[in-house]
């Protein structure tokens, strides 16, 4: 069994910075991509940010320059460090992961964030 385990959500400020963290723990496969996707209410879950084992990383446009997502612990946690936030990044953010082998995608439970002065 695989989990998700996100931390590092909360309230900042336009302009402001946070960082979100993600741990995996289980049996995961070696060829894998981590990242991680937002869900705004009312508004579909969205893409934001993906890191393969491989080094490809990867940004929806409305973050590049501002979001950077890495990855250590061999592989199994997965950071995004947000840098001058946004109103319009406020959503709920969740930990992802598709194991290339088994073909199979996890999630995280959500973690908020929130950007309001």
């Amino acid at each position: 069994q695989v989990h998700l385990v996100e931390s590092g959500g909360g309230l900042a400020q336009p302009g402001g910075s946070l960082r979100l963290s993600c741990a995996a723990s289980g049996s995961i496969s070696s060829n894998n991509d981590m990242g991680w996707y937002r869900q705004a209410p009312g508004k579909e879950r969205d893409v934001v940010a993906l890191h393969t084992t491989r080094g490809s990383i990867n940004y929806v446009g409305s973050v590049k320059g501002r979001f950077t997502i890495s990855r250590d612990n061999g592989g199994r946690t997965v950071y995004l460090q947000m840098n001058s936030l946004r109103p319009e990044d406020t959503a709920i953010y969740y930990c992802y992961l598709y194991d290339r082998t088994n073909w199979f995608e996890y999630w995280g439970q959500g973690t908020q964030v929130t950007v309001s002065s």
